[in-house]
C-alpha cells in the first residue's frame, strides 16, 4: 500500500507551525516568514518560486527539501493552507500559487464549505471535500493509484492525521525561534513519539531536521 508522508513542515522550538492572526497579508500570522526562511535558499524552493531561473544551495537543507515531490500522487491540505478566509468559499479565490501551483497532482482540500473542483495548469486539480482524515485518505488513494499521499498542512490537518495514526513518514524542521502562540502541532498528542523511530540531522543554517518513520 502507498505511504502517507509529511515533508518540509516547519515548527518552532515550542511546537508552533504557524503564528496567531493569519490573514491574506500574513499567511503565517505573527510568525511572518521566519518558519520557512531555511528553505528559501535551497535549489528546490528556488525552482518552485521562480521556475527556470536556477541557483540555490545543495547542502543539508536541499537534501531534505528535494524529497517532497518524488513518488507523490495526491496532496491533502486543510482549508487554511488553501485560503486565509473563513466561512463559505469565495470561488474567485484560486489559492496562493497563481495559475500553475507547484503540486502538479490532484489536491484534496478539507473544508466544511465545499465548492466545485478547481482545475489549474500543470495537472493541478483541487477537490474541496467535507470529510474526516480516514475518509479523505480513502479518496486520495483512489486518485493516487500506487503513488504516495502527501499531507501538506496546515497544522490542524497534520495533527488530525497524526491523531488518527495515518502517517507513515514525517519530516519536521525545527526552527530555532519561540513563537509562544498560534497553532501547536503537538496539542493533544502526548506520547506520539512511541509510534515512530526518530532521527535528527542538524543543519549549518541553524534548523534541525527530524525524520519520523513508523515503527514496524
Amino acid at each position: 500500500m502507498s505511504s502517507v508522508r509529511v515533508h518540509n513542515f516547519s515548527i518552532s522550538l515550542d511546537g508552533y507551525g504557524t503564528g496567531e492572526g493569519q490573514s491574506i497579508d500574513a499567511p503565517f500570522g505573527h510568525a511572518g516568514m521566519r518558519l520557512n526562511e531555511w528553505a528559501f535558499g535551497t535549489r528546490t524552493f528556488r525552482d518552485m518560486l521562480a521556475p527556470g531561473e536556477g541557483g540555490g544551495s545543495y547542502g543539508v537543507d536541499e537534501a531534505f527539501a528535494s524529497n517532497w515531490a518524488e513518488g507523490i500522487g495526491v496532496e491533502i491540505m486543510g482549508r487554511n493552507k488553501f485560503s486565509p478566509y473563513r466561512g463559505p468559499m469565495d470561488e474567485a479565490w484560486q489559492g496562493w500559487w497563481g495559475e500553475n501551483p507547484p503540486f502538479h497532482t490532484p489536491v484534496i482540500v478539507l473544508t466544511h464549505h465545499p465548492r466545485p473542483p478547481l482545475e489549474l495548469g500543470g495537472g493541478n486539480t483541487f477537490f474541496f471535500v467535507d470529510a474526516d482524515a480516514p475518509t479523505a485518505l480513502a479518496q486520495a488513494r483512489e486518485l493516487a493509484g500506487d503513488l504516495d499521499i502527501r499531507i501538506g498542512g496546515g497544522v490542524d490537518t497534520v495533527r488530525q492525521f497524526l491523531a488518527a495514526d495515518l502517517i507513515d513518514r514525517m519530516h519536521l524542521v525545527v526552527v530555532p525561534i519561540v513563537l509562544g502562540r498560534g497553532e501547536n502541532l503537538w496539542q493533544g498528542l502526548e506520547g506520539i513519539e512511541a509510534r515512530f523511530d526518530i532521527e535528527s540531522t542538524p543543519s549549518p543554517s541553524g534548523v534541525t531536521h527530524l525524520t519520523f518513520t513508523r515503527r514496524a
